[in-house]
Parts: structure tokens; C-alpha cells; sequence
């Protein structure tokens, strides 16, 4: 491990990112990825309460009603909200509308960020993202993009575009470390968004991580979320525990030196958690 005067050099992470409205994006995000109900609203709320200002949901999750709930108790320019419409609704029409029944479930005038959830092979996507340009006109989304796009995918989609694509939000964690597709995205302006950054717990399984999480007294998971922030990925870790939201809040204000950031780039387990029945999806 790096020697303790080296671990005190400090990599500066930005809390934000501006994306090409001029909106600014946390860099922290919750996902909602399952919460529903009840304990799904609970869990929001312990996040908006703890400080958390970035909210992360999508059509098909089913839960709009609580997201909307939830925010209703904080002005709305001091949140950021993304969406997602799935890849069965790429249509232009269909777009729209249900970007629009999306806002009514949310109950508010306007979505932060509003991505194309998954790709969908059979469709043309100049007509999604004519769509898409749309709602930016009409004020109804503030930034569009894209997720689960790989590289072949990420590149169409900067060819086809005519508004800027703000965010490709994939599966990215220690186990799934994507190098060439950040590589790619950032290179084109398009921030990167980590979802599963936990891998839904398995960094407490690594010796790589717990031994870089000793020698800083934090967790895993906090590791995983840092090596992310530091990668300048934006993460939204998801949770319905009071305590593990309050950990992740814990990765600003500390670093990973360079060696420890390439021992956990060097891990060699490879996980896909989501695993789509798409040719393109292969292990980086």
C-alpha cells in the first residue's frame, strides 16, 4: 500500500457536474431502482432528509408516485430528478406521451435529465432523440440521454444526435470496470452515470477493497463509490438502510492515491449484473 505521506495527497472531486443546459448534476445520486410503497418512500425521504439532492427513477420502475411524494417537500430548483423511458416506448409519439404521463405520476412541471433507457435494436433512434429534442424545446426535460449504451451503440448515437447527448448511465463497478465505453463518453462530453456501483454488496467480497478500505477506515463500498468519483463518474448508489445512505454520503473530502486506484482497476473478477439479450453486451 501507498506510504501515508503519499495516501494525504489530496484528488479534489467536484460534488457537481454542469451538463449542456447548464444545469448542475450531484455527482451523488440515490437509486430507486426497487423502492417502492411505503418503505420505498421511507427510504427516499431518509435521503432527502440526510441531504441527498440527486433522485434517480424511471418508468419502468413502477414508483413516480413516490418520488413525487417525496420531493413535494423541497423546493424543486434545489433538486435534480432523472427519468427514463424504456425501450418499448422509442417511438416519437410515444415518447412524448409518456414523458408527459411521467411528469403528471411526478407531479412536477419538468424532468432534470430524461434518458433513453434501454436500446431498442428494431427501432431507429433518430426518431427517439428527435423526441427528445422536443421535450428540451418545450421545456418539459432540461438535458436528454441515453443508458445501457455500449460503444457501437454510444457512437450511432453521437452520429445521429442533433442536441448533445448529456449522460450514458451504465453498470459500472469494480467487477465491470469499462474502461474503453468512460474512455469513449467522456471524450465526446458525455458524462458517465455508475449504477449498481455496489454491485449489490459483493465489494465487501473483495480482499483488494477491504484492504484499501482498512488502510483509510472506511468500507468497501465506500472504496467502490470513491475509485468511481475519482474515474469522474457520477454514482447512485441505491438503499433502503438509514445507515448505508449515510455512508454513501461519506466519499467527498478524502482520496485514493494512484496506486491504489490501479489495484482496484487491476481487479480481474469479472460480473455483469444485468445481463440483456443483446449480442452487444460483452465483458469489457
Amino acid at each position: 500500500m501507498a506510504s501515508e505521506t503519499t495516501r494525504r495527497v489530496m484528488r479534489v472531486v467536484a460534488k457537481s457536474v454542469e451538463l449542456p443546459s447548464g444545469n448542475e448534476m450531484p455527482t451523488l445520486g440515490l437509486g430507486t431502482w426497487t423502492l417502492r410503497g411505503e418503505e420505498g418512500l421511507r427510504a427516499i425521504r431518509a435521503a432527502l432528509a440526510m441531504g441527498y439532492r440527486h433522485i434517480d427513477t424511471a418508468d419502468m420502475y413502477g414508483n413516480h408516485d413516490i418520488v413525487g411524494e417525496a420531493i413535494a417537500d423541497y423546493p424543486r430548483p434545489e433538486l435534480f430528478v432523472t427519468s427514463k423511458v424504456d425501450a418499448p416506448d422509442l417511438h416519437y409519439d410515444d415518447v412524448i406521451l409518456t414523458c408527459r404521463k411521467n411528469l403528471r405520476e411526478l407531479d412536477t412541471d419538468y424532468i432534470d435529465l430524461y434518458l433513453i433507457h434501454w436500446p431498442n435494436p428494431d427501432l431507429p433512434m433518430k426518431q427517439t432523440f428527435d423526441a427528445l429534442r422536443h421535450l428540451v424545446e418545450e421545456g418539459l426535460i432540461r438535458d436528454l440521454g441515453v443508458s445501457n449504451f455500449q460503444q457501437h451503440r454510444m457512437r450511432q448515437a453521437l452520429e445521429i444526435a442533433d442536441h448533445p447527448i448529456a449522460v450514458n448511465q451504465i453498470e459500472l463497478h469494480p467487477f465491470l470496470y469499462q474502461h474503453d465505453l468512460i474512455q469513449l463518453c467522456q471524450d465526446n462530453a458525455v458524462a458517465v452515470t455508475a449504477y449498481a456501483p455496489l454491485t449489490r454488496g459483493k465489494v465487501y467480497e473483495s480482499d483488494t477493497l477491504r484492504e484499501v478500505a482498512e488502510a483509510h477506515g472506511r468500507t468497501p463500498a465506500q472504496v467502490s463509490l470513491r475509485w468511481l468519483l475519482q474515474k469522474g463518474c457520477i454514482v447512485i448508489p441505491r438503499s433502503r438502510s438509514e445507515g448505508h445512505l449515510r455512508e454513501n454520503m461519506d466519499v467527498y473530502g478524502w482520496s485514493l492515491t494512484d496506486e491504489e486506484m490501479a489495484l482496484i482497476d487491476a481487479i480481474d473478477e469479472q460480473v455483469r449484473l444485468i445481463e440483456p439479450d443483446f449480442p452487444e453486451f460483452e465483458m469489457p
